[in-house]
């Protein structure tokens, strides 16, 4: 299943790259305090590396936090666990 999540990732890089030496033409770009011009190739590049990276951010911060919240738990759990024995190993007191 890697091998073919990675298989994946390649092709779609190749692709953008098949598409970006396609598209050498100079195009006007603004952006929030200035304007530039800059090829569309190196425009395209800059839109799917930022997105691959700002999605990648996104997908590690929700997979530390669920790891973190799955470690807490367990601890949690061996915490009761142990607790739980020890009051079963008690003789009952009425």
């Amino acid at each position: 299943m890697k091998i073919l999540s990675i298989l994946i990732l390649v092709v779609c890089f190749l692709v953008t790259l098949a598409l970006g030496a396609q598209n050498q033409q100079l195009v006007n770009f603004d952006f929030l305090i200035a304007q530039g011009e800059f090829q569309l190739s190196t425009l395209l590049g800059i839109a799917f590396g930022s997105g691959f990276a700002i999605g990648w951010l996104i997908c590690g911060t929700l997979y530390l936090k669920a790891r973190y919240s799955k470690n807490r738990l367990s601890k949690k759990v061996q915490k009761q666990k142990k607790e739980l024995d020890q009051l079963r190993a008690e003789p009952v007191k009425e």
